[in-house]
């Protein structure tokens, strides 16, 4: 009699995680009101192992629950029976389950995952967070600005729908404290936030700068949005933070009379990503920090016939245009006298918006230099290849006097 695609799963789990190579289980597809997604890591508590969950619920609600180790069968057995899909990562590879709507299970990858966890563990990474261990963040939420934010509680403790946004901020800071070595040693730091939206960054990156590094800040925040910019002006005045200013207006119109040390942007809408790049190279700033959020111009106007294979699924189209949109962005800056580079943030589960664009400008370059020329040459000759002979439309939607290069 063969084994059912549910127990042999469920068997899986049990020897992957007490193998300790258990990386990540991911259950979606609820059936009836279990939560919408639940993902469950082996961890460390008080010298003891656990499953640690985190249940996401309708409406963004997040909740974190555990499961004792020695039950993972009573625990996992329901949850099996739950959900429609459900992937298991391992240091030894991966399995993943489906459960049509008709009740058809199949279970992929079990075979070859089976055999290697019935072999020799020892080449094996193993995947046991210790939670006990205080993990090095620059901010630890009990700082006065993120309450005021909503970020954490009054007592400082992280809000379950904010975690996310509470590592990402910390890893941005992170890269900051990576470049404060280009930045320059003393003076006062003149940064711009170009599209600030609630500024939740903004706040982190002038404490870090100011309050943990101890520099004098003159930080402008930028956006469009009179109401949320008037609500950012009262809350940097609540937390102290007198070298903040605030301004309402398009980005283009940034004024000019000072070089920013820093150019910073979080998931600034489509196109207003090539804007803030664009005026932060116009600027000359020495360091620029983008995180972009989404693709559509691109996905709306590319012109690539020889990649009609990809571009007629709407879904790899998308993907496609994603990964373009970032090269069309990084050779700009490239043109523009830029080292750049495309890193991941954060962890993906909290965030798909988790590209991070960084740009240092060279000081001895010349655009007029045939090494100018010939970035420039190339940039022009990117725009041409993705989007077909009319780049015009392009350029003057990032800056309306701007031509061809």
């Amino acid at each position: 009699m063969s084994i059912q695609p549910t127990e042999e799963l469920l068997s899986l789990c049990v020897r992957a995680a007490e193998s300790e190579t258990l990386r990540k289980l991911t259950f979606s597809k609820p059936a009836g009101d279990a939560p919408l997604r639940i993902t469950a890591r082996l961890s460390l508590v008080r010298g003891k192992r656990i499953l640690a969950c985190e249940e996401t619920h309708p409406g963004g609600k997040v909740r974190h629950t555990a499961a004792a180790f020695e039950g993972l069968p009573a625990f996992l057995t329901p949850l099996i029976a739950s959900y429609g899909q459900i992937n298991l990562s391992t240091g030894a590879g991966d399995a993943e389950f489906r459960r049509s709507k008709k009740g058809k299970e199949t279970l992929i990858g079990a075979a070859p995952l089976s055999r290697k966890l019935a072999g020799e563990k020892t080449g094996f990474e193993t995947f046991v967070e210790n939670l006990d261990r205080q993990k090095n963040y620059f901010l630890t939420g009990k700082e006065p600005f993120l309450h005021l934010l909503g970020i954490s509680d009054a007592t400082g403790r992280v809000r379950d729908k904010k975690q996310g946004k509470y590592r990402q901020i910390n890893r941005f800071l992170e890269h900051i404290d990576e470049l404060y070595s280009v930045l320059p040693p003393d003076g006062t730091l003149h940064i711009y936030d170009l599209c600030c939206g609630k500024s939740y960054l903004s706040f982190a990156v002038y404490y870090f700068l100011h309050d943990l590094r101890g520099r004098d800040v003159d930080m402008l925040c930028m956006d469009l949005k009179e109401d949320v910019i008037r609500e950012c002006a009262v809350w940097a005045r609540e937390a102290g933070f007198d070298g903040m200013r605030f301004a309402a207006g398009d980005i283009r119109e940034t004024p000019r009379d000072i070089t920013p040390d820093l150019v910073i942007s979080l998931h600034a809408c489509d196109i207003a990503t090539d804007i803030v790049l664009d005026t932060a190279a116009a600027l000359g700033a020495k360091v620029i920090l983008s995180t972009p959020c989404c693709h559509r111009y691109l996905n709306d106007r590319i012109h690539m016939p020889s990649l009609e294979f990809v571009t007629r699924y709407p879904h790899l189209r998308g993907k496609l245009c994603e990964a373009l949109t970032e090269g069309i962005r990084l050779a700009r800056l490239r043109a523009a006298g830029y080292t750049v580079a495309a890193l991941e943030l954060t962890d993906p589960d909290d965030t798909p918006k988790n590209t991070l664009l960084r740009a240092v400008r060279r000081e001895n370059f010349r655009p007029d230099s045939p090494e100018g020329a010939r970035l420039s040459a190339e940039y022009e000759g990117i725009l041409h290849l993705v989007l077909g002979e009319d780049i015009s439309g392009y350029l003057k939607e990032i800056r309306p006097e701007a031509s061809a290069t």
